[in-house]
């Protein structure tokens, strides 16, 4: 089972037991978890979309390091103008616990009650059809004894 998630403005695909390295989380504790994914796959069963909402993936707090430097130069010919600068972005590595694809078991528990309170609604318009057949003829008697 795999899912791909969404951490720091990057896709990464994940299954439980990887490593991975996404930009510093703030705040953390000791598990962190993300929802909505993009897609969940459940034993060559693909969810995307609506099937995908509910689904879960936990991960494990591991630590923090610097990622690679990354070197930035400014330059402008001909006017003296140069300028070099460098960054190293935190980041925060996380074990990925399990990938629960939760909602799956609940929809289909959901959909028998539905059921049910369908025929029930049947049978409210049922008996609410005699109603309006009565009052569709007490105006008609109405009428009747107003010209009588």
């Amino acid at each position: 089972m795999y899912a791909v998630i969404k951490a720091g403005g990057k896709q990464q695909k994940v299954k439980p037991g990887d490593i991975i390295e996404v930009e510093y989380v703030h705040g953390a504790g000791e598990t962190v978890t993300f929802h909505p994914l993009l897609v969940v796959d459940d034993e060559g069963k693909t969810h995307y979309g609506k099937d995908a909402e509910k689904a879960v993936v936990t991960a494990k707090l591991v630590g923090e390091q610097k990622g690679d430097k990354v070197r930035v130069v400014k330059y402008k010919n001909k006017t003296g103008y140069s300028r070099r600068a460098g960054h190293r972005q935190l980041m925060t590595l996380l074990e990925i616990g399990e990938v629960n694809l939760a909602g799956a078991p609940k929809a289909r528990a959901a959909k028998a009650p539905k059921a049910a309170g369908g025929a029930g609604k049947a049978a409210a318009e049922a008996s609410a059809e005699p109603e309006a057949e009565a009052k569709a003829t007490a105006p008609e008697a109405e009428t009747e004894t107003a010209e009588g």
